[in-house]
């Protein structure tokens, strides 16, 4: 590729071949100027499904549906050029079965034109798995803490401790076997996380497991510090743009209340320069 031909976007294979190397940049995008922002950084733009308590004010994930992200998955493609777009599937939209994940995972790529979908669990979805990668559909599969099964986990905690540990393997080895092309761990304890990456021709991408993993991902409102409703320990603030957003409307209303804003610059004359 010339200097100055276009940069063609990162696809599933892309990811794949970066096992063990450069470690893989990944972020949350949920709009079209988020994505603007994280395309020239990050090699993945997911539109995960917390953008139901981000954006949406839920308390968990559940509730989020197919038809918003869609709409998500639409705007954050508008905004990419290099990343590669991978889209959550909901809560609901794929436990049924093989057939309904297939119609779900198509709905998003046709909608939206993103090249992969991602969905929860382990070894109980290794047969979705590769029913849907045998399709031509690439899956990144969620290991660990996986949030829609919140209620049944009892909790977001650790997963992966004393006797879970081989659970755990068992979900990775088990959806790396089914075709996914890389897995995310969430939540894991770093010790395990680190076995899971080391027996796995996929990248893992870590959240909450430690340094070891192929990659890291990170909720951009939480890194931001734009969304603080809870705060996880793996969170990292890298700013604090929601306390300096604060600040920036609370200015704006006092300005407003004293009539100093709008100041003569930001107006208009009643006749235009240079006319009497």
């Amino acid at each position: 590729m010339s200097a100055t031909s276009p940069q063609r976007p990162v696809l599933p294979p892309d990811i794949s071949a970066r096992k063990g190397t450069d470690p893989l940049v990944v972020l949350t995008a949920y709009t079209t100027p988020m994505a603007r922002l994280v395309d020239p950084h990050c090699d993945i733009a997911l539109v995960g499904d917390s953008l139901g308590m981000v954006l949406h004010g839920l308390p968990s994930t559940l509730g989020v549906t197919l038809e918003m992200m869609i709409l998500h998955g639409q705007a954050v493609m508008r905004g990419l050029s290099r990343a590669m777009c991978v889209i959550d599937l909901p809560f609901g939209s794929y436990e049924r079965g093989p057939e309904q994940a297939f119609d779900a995972a198509v709905r998003l790529i046709r909608e939206t034109g993103a090249p992969a979908v991602k969905l929860e669990g382990g070894v109980h979805m290794a047969s979705t798995i590769a029913f849907l990668t045998r399709r031509g559909i690439p899956v990144m599969a969620h290991i660990g803490l996986t949030p829609q099964s919140v209620n049944t986990l009892g909790g977001y905690k650790v997963v992966g401790r004393e006797g879970e540990a081989t659970r755990v393997l068992e979900d990775a080895r088990a959806v790396e076997a089914a075709g996914a092309f890389a897995v995310v761990l969430e939540k894991v304890p770093v010790g395990l996380a680190a076995r899971v990456t080391q027996s796995l021709q996929i990248p893992t991408i870590g959240i909450g497991a430690g340094a070891q993993c192929d990659g890291q991902v990170l909720v951009v409102d939480d890194m931001l510090g734009m969304f603080t409703a809870f705060r996880p320990k793996f969170v990292k603030r890298y700013a604090d743009l929601g306390a300096q957003a604060e600040t920036a409307i609370a200015t704006y209303a006092a300005e407003v209340r004293a009539r100093t804003f709008p100041a003569p610059e930001h107006g208009f004359a009643d006749s235009a320069p240079g006319k009497s």
